[in-house]
Formats: C-alpha cells, structure tokens, sequence
C-alpha cells in the first residue's frame, strides 16, 4: 500500500491533485508536516504547492527545501486553477452578502467580488472556508468543485477567476529518485560567492554553453542577510546523465552551496 501526504484539508486543490495518485491519501495542516512525514517514512510520498501561475511561488516549500528537508522531487503535477461560486444548495445571489475562502483565492477573483459587492474573508483554506458556510444562506465560498462534493454544497457560479491563465504546479515528494525516463528535468538551489563579479551570469553560461535549456530560475531570499539570495532552477535533463553529471559538478566548483533537488519526468 502506497501511502500519499498532502496539504490539507480535504476538498483543497492539493487534495484534487493527490487524489490523481491514487487513493491512500493523508491529510496534514501543513507544508512542513507534509515533509516530515515522508522523511520520517510514515508515507511514501506527499504533495505540496510550489507556485501558481498568477500569485507565483509557494515560499514555504523553497524554503523548507532548501534548509530543512533533504527530499527528493520525484514527479510534478500541474493543474488549471478553476475558482467556483459556492452556496448552501437553493440560494441565489440576491441572498449572499458575505464570501469566504483562502487569500490566494479572494485575490484572483475580485473582480467577480466587486461586481456583486461582496464582503471578502480569509480562510485558512478553500475547503475550510466551504465548511464554514454551511446552513448560512447569506455566506458564499469560493473553492473547488471536490470542496462544494465533500460539504453538500451548490456551485452557483462556475470559473469566477479573473483570468483563465490559472494553473498551480504541485511537487510529489520522496525519499528516492525517480529513474530516467528520456523526458525529465531536473531541480537544484545554489548560492554565488558574493565577491565574483558576475556571478550568476557565469553559472547561467554553463547551461548556455551545454545547449541545456531552463525552464525556470527563481531567487528568495538565504536568511544569511540583506542581498543574499539562493536561486532554485530547473533544466531539462536527468541527474543521472553523463552530461548533467558533468554541469552539476561545474556549477559546484564556481558555488558556495548547491543542493540537487531531484529529477523527474517533465509534465
């Protein structure tokens, strides 16, 4: 049996996206008690958020990567972001003057919000702000449709999002790497020295130089200080390459840190 972590609670996003692993799935409250429970081998594998294609990346998750977890990304999954108009089952619009839902949810739907000018408040989550309506006919949520199942709940007003364009990329977790597939990417987080002028273009030249094509770079901060940053970037290729062996080696011979994150099949 093949035991999956993810962040909760059920009806969430994270839930739509573990439940397409399969069915032996566990409910944790947070990003690092995902971690824990599958560096500790209580699951074989758990999913968190890592960015969303409108508020952008998950800090939590880099962060808890980068100086916490020593966890492997074993596969990626990406899924279109739908926000929906929830309601207690026979309301109307006429009667909802309050909705409820995650903060990233309120933000990529006021312009549905003002249009009907609606009170907005933050939950802890899409699934928790559902529950939280329940027998109120005058409350609204906004949430996915395995939320309005899992509650008895209406969508009133399906794909209420400001724009279409919404998709948030999950990472599968483990203690193990994935095999080469002949279609992967790999992921690391690395730091410049910061008396090298240049720094970052040199590392970035050694992709350019491979003909290695990045598909993402992204900078947060180290907590080492003011203008320390690491930069997590994903390429196409496999840790298991000769090629990819012989980049990783480079970038850490012109680094200070540098941390492989995983390699995994390309969504």
């Amino acid at each position: 049996m093949t035991l999956i972590s993810f962040l909760g609670p059920n009806g969430t996003f994270t839930h739509e996206a573990a439940s397409m692993l399969g069915d032996e799935l566990i409910s944790y409250c947070t990003i690092p008690a995902v971690m824990e429970s599958v560096q500790n081998n209580e699951c074989d594998f758990g999913v968190v958020p890592i960015e969303n294609s409108i508020e952008g990346p998950v800090g939590i998750t880099l962060d808890s990567l980068a100086h916490k977890y020593d966890l492997k990304i074993f596969n990626e999954i990406i899924i279109p972001i739908n926000q929906n108009f929830i309601v207690n089952p026979g309301c109307v619009m006429e009667d909802i003057e309050d909705v409820y839902s995650h903060e990233q949810a309120i933000s990529q739907c006021r312009e549905f919000i003002q249009e009907h000018r609606l009170q907005p408040h933050y939950a802890i989550s899409t699934a928790n702000a559902a529950k939280s309506i329940i027998g109120d006919r005058s409350k609204a949520a906004i949430g996915n449709t395995k939320a309005a199942e899992l509650y008895g709940l209406e969508i009133l007003e399906p794909n209420i999002q400001d724009t279409d364009n919404n998709a948030t990329r999950f990472v599968v977790l483990s203690n193990e790497s994935h095999k080469i597939t002949g279609s992967d990417k790999t992921s690391i987080i690395f730091s410049i020295y910061e008396d090298r002028p240049g720094g970052l273009y040199n590392i970035l030249g050694i992709f350019q130089k491979n003909d290695i094509n990045l598909t993402k770079i992204e900078s947060r901060p180290s907590k080492k200080g003011l203008g320390k940053y690491l930069f997590f970037v994903d390429f196409e290729g496999h840790n298991d390459d000769d090629l990819v062996k012989d980049i990783i080696e480079e970038i850490g011979e012109n680094t200070y840190f540098l941390k492989v994150l995983g390699s995994y099949p390309k969504f």
